[in-house]
Formats: C-alpha cells, structure tokens, sequence
C-alpha cells in the first residue's frame, strides 16, 4: 500500500452503524435556515433538496432539506418545516446521520471511511499489541490515527509507510512504527 485516504464520514453506532455526514451550526436569518457544517466529500448530493436525513438526538427528524445553498465555504439548509429563526435555533448542535450502509461504496483499496477504522485493535507488524483506534483526525491536510497506547493517546501518521495494513473485516490495523514514534 503505497498512500491510504480517509473518505470524511464518522462514528459508529449499532448494528447497521449510523454515521455523522453534518452537523447543524446558527440559524442565518429569520426564515428557517441554518448553517451546517458538512462532514461529507459531496454535499451537494448528500444534502440535495428533498434528502432525508436522520438526527441524533432521534427526536429532532428526521428532517428533510428544502433548500440547499453552497455559497462560498459555507453550507446553509432550510428543513421542512422549520419556519423562523426560534425553530432554526432550537436545531442546532444536532447532528445530521445516515446508515452506513447509505453511504457510496469505494473502490479504491487504499481508500477508507474514518468511520470504519474507530475501533480497530492497532497493533505492531510483529504482532505487540498497542490498543484501540480511537478517532480519525486531520491536521493540516495529514490524516491521524487517534490509538490509545498505555493509557496515552497516540497519534498515527495513516499513511501506507507507518499504517502498511488495515484489515477492516478482521477488525485490525498494523503499525510499523519509525523510531521514536511512541518514545514522547
């Protein structure tokens, strides 16, 4: 595996897992809509007018979009529904959701949803196991592995040169740690 990618989504959930795609920031003037802060490689198809979307907490949708604006790096959504500013604000802070098995599937071997990885056991190419993978972070274009090792929450370059191995059926991922990566 030469170079790996993460696909944005996260969390797991149950049996069909559901992951998070968005969440629901301020209400932007008095009609309804909302700013949301996506958390998908393609919004404009995930949050398409007439999309339903599931929320956590379940007692706030689903909700179904009814206007979609992509202006700029900004996101704004209009619910059905949802018709002034008080309506909009009691919203936000809920995250929008989607079975997982909702999601496209990826062709690309080396290609990986983050949501997918939380919860695989990391462990050495030799086999010393080194905990759970807690969380897929980006920083600064890089994608992390968030592993807890020893109680202490280590960060994981995922690339194909550390990561050489991700096993998602088998519920691993391997490390080949350069030296001095778990040393601080």
């Amino acid at each position: 595996m030469s170079s790996t990618s993460i696909v944005a989504s996260s969390r797991v959930v149950a049996e069909d897992p559901l992951v998070t795609v968005g969440r629901i920031g301020a209400a932007r003037g008095v009609r309804g809509d909302l700013f949301v802060e996506p958390f998908t490689d393609d919004p404009e198809t995930r949050f398409g007018v007439g999309s339903v979307l599931l929320t956590e907490p379940t007692a706030a949708g689903p909700l179904t979009v009814e206007y979609l604006n992509l202006s700029g790096s900004k996101m704004v959504l209009r619910f059905a529904g949802v018709a002034d500013r008080v309506g909009a604000e009691a919203l936000r802070g809920v995250r929008l959701v989607i079975p997982a098995s909702a999601r496209p599937p990826i062709d690309d071997p080396d290609e990986f949803y983050a949501s997918d990885l939380i919860g695989l056991a990391a462990r050495t190419v030799d086999g010393t196991e080194l905990g759970p993978v807690r969380d897929v972070i980006d920083i600064a274009g890089a994608d992390y592995l968030v592993l807890e090792v020893d109680s202490v929450e280590r960060l994981v370059p995922f690339v194909g040169a550390v990561v050489p191995t991700v096993d998602i059926a088998s519920g691993f991922v391997e490390i080949d740690p350069p030296e001095g990566l778990f040393d601080l």
